[in-house]
């Protein structure tokens, strides 16, 4: 079992349902990712880099796209979460938009790739 699996695995109800929803849509967008770590976290990488990773609080989940840039770029698409350099935050019960979590991990992709062929 990968890392990112893993640590869903070990979560339970609503918490696992929005974490494991994280991970397959962002497999459906960048299917070249793949489960490891990034900065202590199970993460999905793509092409060496951290894509994106979720992890689950007592009161919220943490998006981390890793890229503060991609914060700054939605920001106006998360208004009403809360957010830092670099996460995002929300609840099961307000979860983030589809459109705007797929917004987040292609801008990662995109940063990524662009990276990539310097």
């Amino acid at each position: 079992m990968h890392e990112f699996t893993r640590y869903i695995a070990g979560l339970d109800g609503p918490a696992k349902d929005a974490v494991e929803h994280i991970r397959s849509r962002a497999l459906e967008l960048v299917p070249d990712a793949d489960e490891g770590m990034s900065y202590g976290m199970a993460a999905l990488r793509y092409r060496g880099s951290p894509l994106i990773s979720a992890r689950a609080t007592a009161k919220h989940i943490g998006l981390y796209p890793f890229s503060p840039p991609a914060i700054d770029a939605l920001a106006p698409d998360l208004a009403g979460f809360s957010t830092s350099k670099g996460t995002v935050r929300f609840t099961p019960d307000n979860p983030l938009p589809d459109d705007v979590l797929d917004r987040l991990v292609l801008f990662r992709r995109d940063e990524i790739d662009a990276m990539r062929s310097r």
